[in-house]
């Protein structure tokens, strides 16, 4: 069973087990070159295409993409409309290509927002693709930290009321159990491209021992030597998760 601290990947030099990565800059890339901000997008799907099998060659368990965000419906309603029908082409087009490589998709976040038809889109591919375990690609969709965190506190608290959990049953364990990808491991490695420096909302709960890489490559250049940049950095970080140096010796040596 996952725990909400996951020092699995302590040792330096390790492939991390999951990548967390914020897509950022995809209208910037479009600016640049005079174009509409959907072109940026629909570039960027050739940087997911080299992440994601960078990722499966690397031997990364798990990769989450921040695809759309709770926040994203506030941009022009044009622009919302064109990432709806990209993500719609996605499905249909690209989901046959991750199982016919033996890689899982999974969706997280509120659908209710979208159409029946994503919605659906989005069931056949998670069944299609269930069984496969090669790697796992999450794309986080009408998602928040703040959104993630709290319905798993009224999940608890719906337990609670229904006499099946304790107040003291509460723990940093429990909630975490209550989240979104309880069942993974937690990310090792955020990464987050377009220069910014920020998390966004994404992933509150599940980055607090993350390493983190802000790559000032815009999204869709972000292609597969841009990503082992990152890759490199992680694997030579120390992650000591509140311990020692010393500590973390003796652990690796088994003392």
């Amino acid at each position: 069973m996952s725990t909400s601290i996951d020092d699995s990947s302590a040792a330096q030099g390790s492939v991390p087990r999951h990548v967390a990565i914020i897509m950022d800059g995809n209208n910037r890339w479009a600016k640049k070159r005079l174009m509409p901000g959907v072109a940026g997008h629909k570039a960027g799907v050739d940087a997911v295409r080299a992440v994601v099998e960078t990722s499966a060659k690397a031997g990364v368990e798990v990769l989450t993409l921040f695809a759309f965000s709770s926040e994203n419906w506030r941009r022009p309603e044009n622009e919302v409309s064109a990432l709806m029908q990209l993500f719609v082409l996605a499905l249909q087009r690209e989901v046959k290509k991750l199982h016919k490589n033996n890689i899982r998709l999974k969706v997280m976040g509120d659908l209710s927002a979208f159409s029946e038809k994503i919605q659906g889109l989005v069931a056949e591919s998670e069944a299609m693709t269930k069984d496969n375990d090669a790697m796992t690609l999450v794309v986080a969709a009408n998602y928040g930290g703040q959104w993630d965190i709290a319905q798993a506190a009224r999940r608890m608290a719906e337990e609670v009321q229904a006499g099946r959990m304790q107040p003291a049953d509460i723990t940093e364990h429990t909630l975490h159990q209550y989240t979104w990808l309880s069942e993974f491991p937690a990310p090792d490695l955020m990464i987050r491209t377009g220069g910014e420096q920020r998390i966004s909302n994404f992933m509150l709960w599940q980055t607090a021992y993350a390493e983190f890489f802000f790559s000032d490559v815009l999204w869709p250049d972000f292609k597969e030597k841009e990503y082992q940049k990152a890759l490199d950095a992680f694997a030579s970080r120390t992650r000591r998760f509140g311990r020692t140096d010393d500590q973390l010796k003796e652990t690796q040596n088994g003392d």
